[in-house]
């Protein structure tokens, strides 16, 4: 059989008999994307690509003399082709040209709310062009995919009530969120109409707040600007009343649920988080209590590019993929407190303009 005819049946083949899968996560140097190749490593190849626009090398160190890993530095809003040998020669460790790729993590994003204002056109082209460069790869390797999308897309709460995967949301179109909140619902479209038009196994996943080891200091998010502040024994600062609630779903816990999505038949959307919320000050006083802290906690008005955080209603995960959040906020925070303790050296939120795609590789 002449070679090109061999590759190609490959390919076409969703599942061929090979020691270890081949996966792809997008986004792999960041925070969800870290953890994630942590885990499939004890099983799979894992191939990460990052640009470093809101991941970081650090977070991916332990993981570079590993064998069943390689790192990509690309810009997944330009087309990839991993079976170009001559661009990826790394790969040919892991006989992508032959092989393929089974499952696609596609994680990348920016997330942090630092960037809404910054850089909303990398942050929406990510969620447009990227996710639809991610899925002409997936259709030529007849890779699954699981899309990590948010539940930003469901907008501010009209209700009080837990969020059901039915809801199609209240999202403001041209507001400072759009470029994250839009981005993810057009991504969310393209992976559903790929999967009508294209027969992919594609799989959209709703993330809720989500936190952990490896979340970078002071990029704006909630727990890192409060263990941040509560490690350096400054005022803790809450963008309101300290009486709204967030829910927060400890990482090991949404890792395990993208697993048993990438695992199962579901297509979704399926939320996972933690339905269990909690008021911001109350978060506060025990990030306060569990760093040992003297500081105290000031407040300020809201900012623009915060909205009020619904509740998952994760009903349809508990009974069809047997998923429910077992860490509790204590031990999850505690561990998170003593990895950024640890990390503290590590580079804050770089909001510097972003390379040039020409300049990445």
């Amino acid at each position: 059989m002449m070679l090109a005819e061999s590759i190609q049946n490959t390919m076409g083949k969703k599942n061929p008999v090979f020691e270890r899968p081949n996966v792809i996560i997008t986004g792999g140097a960041g925070f969800i994307g870290s953890h994630l190749t942590e885990r499939l490593l004890e099983n799979r190849n894992v191939i990460c690509i990052d640009n470093f626009v809101s991941g970081i090398e650090d977070n991916i160190d332990e993981f570079l003399r590993h064998y069943n890993f390689e790192f990509i530095r690309h810009d997944i809003t330009e087309p990839f082709d991993l079976a170009d040998i001559q661009k990826y020669p790394i790969l040919e460790k892991f006989k992508v040209r032959f092989q393929g790729i089974q499952e696609i993590y596609h994680l990348a994003c920016p997330t942090s709310p630092a960037y809404y204002e910054k850089f909303p056109l990398p942050t929406i082209l990510t969620s447009a062009l990227g996710t639809k460069n991610v899925l002409d790869v997936a259709k030529k390797y007849s890779a699954k995919v699981v899309f990590t999308s948010s539940s930003a897309v469901y907008g501010s709460p009209l209700l009080d009530a837990p969020t059901k995967e039915d809801y199609w949301g209240y999202v403001d179109p041209m507001g400072p969120r759009s470029c994250y909140n839009e981005g993810k619902r057009f991504a969310e479209s393209l992976c559903m109409n790929y999967r009508m038009a294209e027969k992919l196994d594609t799989k959209v996943v709703r993330v809720f707040n989500t936190y952990g080891p490896k979340m970078k200091l002071g990029d704006g998010r909630l727990i890192p600007d409060f263990v941040e502040s509560a490690l350096s024994n400054t005022p803790l600062t809450i963008y309101g009343t300290g009486s709204e609630t967030g829910t927060f779903c400890y990482v090991s816990d949404c890792i395990e649920g993208l697993m048993k999505v990438m695992a199962s038949r579901e297509a979704g959307p399926v939320n996972i988080g933690n339905p269990e919320p909690l008021t911001i000050r109350a978060l506060a006083d025990h990030v306060i209590h569990l760093a040992q802290s003297t500081s105290s906690v000031q407040f300020a008005d809201p900012l623009p590019y915060h909205q009020r955080q619904g509740v998952p209603d994760v009903d349809k995960a508990r009974d069809a993929l047997g998923w429910f959040p077992v860490v509790s906020l204590e031990d999850g925070l505690q561990r998170t407190i003593e990895a950024m303790r640890g990390r503290s050296h590590i580079q804050r939120l770089d909001t510097s303009t972003p390379q040039p795609s020409s300049q990445k590789s």
